[in-house]
């Protein structure tokens, strides 16, 4: 091997320990280019239709969004925090029919002395090390969100003197692909949130109105997990079914059996028939693609890299589709 081959090879391995020692702050740098360009799809959207320059557009889109938040909040709060305090009084129940269940198994009173041994001083010291661990953790990841939100809101402040950035560190004859390229990012990026958006919503909306239908107990709770966790596709759906069926099964077991039909149909409707229209323009990931990234950078960095599996995939496929496949593959003879 050339020396210039070797010391290309040795700034690749360095570069790529020094982007794992960096891991959290690349991943809160881009969940901040993710909020981003969300902010800029309605910036764009609202530029088109008012003679607005950005930072007053910006403006308008972050007041509408917390005028929009706080009408929601006094809307479905009071019902939100009363299905809350339902849900804290379901719980003695629930653990009355599992106390009930636990006296017909001849296994349980050896399970009660195994947990009853870790009772002990010595095996409890442990556990509030990781409770201590776990408060750092929480307020760690609050300072996490506020810094992606204030890089967010700079990034789409100023998009354009980024771009001249990250342009400018790129080799010149490759300028114009490189802003060529960043451009279909954006588009990809930006359907792919409003389409996935527009899902969460329709999911939200549906579920509640089934649930309610059904007169099924926290239909609003419920509905509001599975709309929130459209966002985290084959996995969150599924995740999402868990408290509307372990509610309906306070009621009786055939609410449960109704539920469960309920959130396929609506799972499947949004699988193979909402997503697919919303995002046909924009981006097509394969299942199992979405599936291997989630669980890939979910065992990597937790519950954040999970949820910002898709957006990195869609742009990880623009980039393939363009570098990959057209510059490198298509021209290889």
């Amino acid at each position: 091997m050339s020396g210039p081959a070797l010391l290309g090879v040795l700034a690749l391995v360095v570069l790529g320990l020094l982007a794992w020692e960096l891991r959290w702050v690349l991943l809160v740098l881009f969940g901040a280019v993710v909020l981003a360009v969300a902010l800029d799809v309605l910036i764009t959207a609202l530029r088109r239709r008012l003679p607005l320059n950005r930072p007053l557009a910006l403006a308008v889109v972050v007041g509408g969004l917390i005028l929009i938040g706080g009408g929601l909040g006094q809307l479905l709060l009071p019902e939100l925090i009363e299905q809350l305090r339902q849900f804290t009084e379901l719980i003695p129940v629930v653990a009355m029919r599992l106390g009930k269940l636990a006296g017909q198994q001849s296994w349980i009173p050896d399970l009660e002395r195994q947990l009853m041994a870790f009772g002990t001083w010595d095996r409890l010291q442990p556990l509030g090390s990781q409770l201590l661990g776990m408060a750092g953790g929480a307020a760690n990841t609050t300072v996490q969100l506020l810094l992606m939100a204030l890089l967010s809101i700079l990034f789409a402040l100023d998009p354009r003197s980024h771009q001249r950035l990250l342009l400018a560190v790129t080799p010149k004859f490759w300028r114009p692909r490189m802003q060529t390229l960043l451009g279909e990012c954006r588009q990809a990026l930006g359907g792919w949130l409003a389409g996935m958006t527009l899902s969460a919503v329709s999911v939200f909306m549906l579920t509640w109105a089934g649930l309610a239908m059904l007169h099924v107990p926290l239909a609003l709770l419920s509905g509001l997990g599975c709309g929130l966790l459209t966002f985290v596709p084959t996995i969150g759906p599924s995740v999402a079914s868990l408290l509307p069926m372990a509610v309906a099964l306070l009621v009786s077991p055939a609410k449960v059996l109704q539920v469960l039909v309920l959130r396929l149909i609506l799972q499947n409707a949004e699988a193979f028939l909402l997503t697919p229209v919303l995002l046909s323009r924009t981006v097509n990931l394969l299942p199992t693609v979405a599936l291997m990234a989630q669980l890939s950078l979910g065992a990597l960095l937790g519950l954040p890299g999970l949820l910002l599996a898709l957006p990195l995939v869609v742009v990880l496929q623009v980039i393939c589709q363009e570098v990959l496949v057209r510059d490198l593959m298509d021209r290889w003879t």
